[in-house]
């Protein structure tokens, strides 16, 4: 059984940081991409920031220049380190894998993480 840990939110003031991690534990025989997703009240949830199989990686414009997504393989572990933060950036923090077992791909979401943005 694969599952997706986040932590790391928290509130913050405006121009602050923090540092989400994603801890993936579980058997992965071949994972296609992870990401990070945020959802904030009234909105879809929407796409932060993206890193595939090769390591290419891309990001929402509203972050870019801000956040930046990192993977660390010995640890299963993938980060968004986020900075100077905005009241925008205030949702719930989603983690994100894709990945393939034998033939079948799977999606797998964590459980969210807030982040408040807020003076």
């Amino acid at each position: 059984q694969v599952q997706l840990v986040e932590s790391g939110g928290g509130l913050v003031q405006p121009g602050g940081s923090l540092r989400l991690s994603c801890a993936v534990s579980g058997s992965i025989f071949s994972m296609n991409a992870m990401g990070w997703y945020r959802q904030a009240p009234g909105n879809q949830r929407e796409l932060v920031a993206a890193i595939t199989r090769d390591g290419s990686v891309n990001y929402a414009d509203s972050v870019k220049g801000r956040f930046t997504i990192s993977g660390d393989s010995a640890k299963n572990t993938v980060y968004l380190q986020m900075n100077s933060l905005k009241p925008e950036d205030t949702a719930v923090y989603f983690c994100n894998a894709r990945f393939r077992i034998l033939q079948q791909e799977y999606e797998r979401w964590g459980q969210g993480t807030q982040v408040t943005v807020s003076s």
